[in-house]
């Protein structure tokens, strides 16, 4: 069984200070990203990212896209008299031989960066560097980065907390 990347294993990290811009690399087209390219685009973007801010708490990486789709191979054999000892297309589930990222709408968001004001140019050059590592084509989006409280607000309620301090019943 082909194992998923190591580094890709943990997209609920948090940021820990607040960051006043949010850079995204969205793509732009339909497709799989093997789970090969998405880790040599979070490679990339984290060393340039590293390499020109120089202290890594920063600027905030997350990989927003997990490679959850397994892709399988039907070797064939490929000599003389082969067709005597295959079956062929029956029975032709196939090994893993990696995973990938299925992106099924134009427009979904592969990595995000989250920086300061002065270090935005090193996000957006960063991801342009990322970008030549993927299959699809993409593009970079830039925003002003929410408040650490709104952020703290929506996870409390996705995780069922109440103002009040009373369990959900």
């Amino acid at each position: 069984m082909c194992q998923c990347p190591r580094s890709l294993s943990s997209p609920w990290a948090i940021p820990i200070r607040h960051y006043d811009y949010e850079s995204r690399l969205v793509t732009v087209a339909v497709g799989q990203v093997r789970h090969n390219a998405l880790e040599a685009a979070r490679v990339m973007a984290h060393k340039r990212l590293s390499d020109r801010v120089g202290n890594e708490t920063d600027f905030f990486l997350w990989v927003m896209k997990y490679p959850h789709h397994v892709i399988r191979e039907n070797k064939m054999m490929a000599f003389a008299g082969a067709d005597r000892l295959q079956d062929g297309m029956r029975l032709s589930f196939g090994k893993p031989i990696g995973t990938a990222v299925r992106i099924e709408k134009a427009g979904e968001p592969l990595m995000v960066a989250r920086v300061k004001r002065e270090h935005l140019e090193f996000a957006k050059e960063a991801f342009q560097i990322a970008s030549k590592k993927l299959p699809l084509e993409t593009r970079i989006e830039v925003s002003p980065s929410r408040r650490r409280s709104e952020v703290n607000v929506r996870l409390r309620a996705r995780e069922g907390h109440q103002d009040s301090g009373r369990e959900k019943s």
